[in-house]
């Protein structure tokens, strides 16, 4: 069993839209104010305030307020919870060491999604909302498994539902064979078989779009202007295009691999390290993590193994074990032990499918000889 989302398009009406930020408006005022009383209490009593003594005091709250007792009871409880998992993450990064980030007040556009844990909603032709009423909505594919929570997200002016579900697995058919991919930016992944995957690029392909959209925002200087508005949401459109071509793309992809082969082998890279040199620009609108995720999870899903290697001397060495040392310009990969000549990217994928095998060699053997 595994947790899967589903996202579906609302099309709400005029009165549905205005219900649904009025909605947005008082979860974000209420998260506020919780905030603001933890931060007050703390500084005058020492007090240490958690989410059932601020989830008590929502009854007494309501009966003054009736935009917040117009609200569902648990899509309040639930915005006390996201405070209070912010707290604990906050809590928690400080005994590791970390960087604090202590946390924020949300304003009215970091504050886009309230979410109805267990009851308050449900999907017919239409999908209906406790006290904000029957929603138009885009069912594209199924909806699988059991739905445990619905977060209702805005995003550039639209309305989205999100279900999350808890599905069973559903296994491909075994397939016994095994590939080691190598992610670059000359060609965005290469199998260990000499099958290459183009990179496309999709940020330096919209630069143009990007750079038109943001001088038109530049050229707004008064920040609260209409005007300024309109092109923060042009520019804001612009960059969801570009997220919205990549995340097909690289779903295509890793659904490609997933059926061919059994077992996946990968590079364990740092690629946050990566992304602060250089070629910074083009490791981020590769967005290899992203990759990488989506075949992590679905070959989980399909019944695949997916295992990552040690990415030290993957390009330095020859698939045959011999070293062969290669700078950055150097594309091409010639070994003077076993006469192998091919791409670099191609001979890494190798190497890197040799790894993988040995790793899973030991395990074969202890298993063979207990039984």
């Amino acid at each position: 069993m595994s947790r899967k989302t589903f996202k579906y398009r609302l099309y709400p009406n005029r009165q549905q839209r205005e219900r649904l930020q009025a909605t947005l408006d008082v979860c974000r005022e209420l998260y506020n104010a919780a905030l603001q009383e933890r931060r007050d209490g703390y500084r005058t009593s020492r007090a240490k305030l958690n989410y059932y003594t601020q989830a008590n005091q929502l009854s007494e709250i309501k009966e003054i307020r009736p935009d917040i007792a117009s609200v569902h009871s648990q899509v309040l409880q639930d915005t006390l919870r996201r405070l209070d998992k912010s707290f604990q993450a906050f809590f928690r990064r400080v005994q590791q060491g970390q960087k604090p980030g202590f946390p924020r007040f949300q304003g009215i556009h970091r504050y886009d999604s309230f979410t109805y844990p267990q009851a308050g909603f449900r999907l017919g032709a239409k999908l209906q909302l406790s006290k904000i009423g029957n929603v138009k909505i885009k069912l594209h594919r199924e909806l699988k498994g059991e739905v445990k929570t619905l977060t209702i997200k805005r995003g550039n002016g639209h309305w989205y539902a999100c279900f999350s579900c808890v599905v069973e697995s559903d296994p491909l058919p075994v397939l016994d064979n095994s590939t080691g991919i190598d992610v670059g930016l000359e060609t965005f992944a290469t199998l260990s078989n000499g099958g290459k995957i183009p990179n496309p690029r999709w940020y330096r392909v919209e630069q143009k779009r990007l750079r038109r959209a943001q001088r038109k925002v530049a050229r707004r200087t008064n920040k609260r202007s209409n005007r300024r508005r309109k092109a923060i949401a042009i520019l804001a459109q612009v960059h969801r295009d570009i997220f919205n071509k990549r995340n097909d793309f690289q779903h295509k992809e890793s659904l490609k691999i997933i059926q061919q082969y059994g077992t996946i082998f990968v590079e364990d890279l740092n690629i946050k390290g990566l992304s602060q040199g250089i070629l910074a620009k083009s490791v981020h609108d590769a967005s290899w993590a992203s990759f990488l995720d989506k075949i992590s999870y679905k070959a989980e899903h399909a019944g695949r193994q997916f295992i990552q290697v040690d990415p030290r001397g993957t390009s330095q060495r020859c698939p045959c074990g011999a070293a062969n040392r290669k700078t950055l310009s150097d594309r091409e990969h010639a070994c003077a032990e076993c006469g192998l000549v091919t791409s670099r990217d191609h001979a890494s994928a190798m190497e890197i499918l040799r790894l993988g095998l040995s790793l899973q060699a030991p395990t074969i053997l202890e298993t063979e000889c207990v039984a």
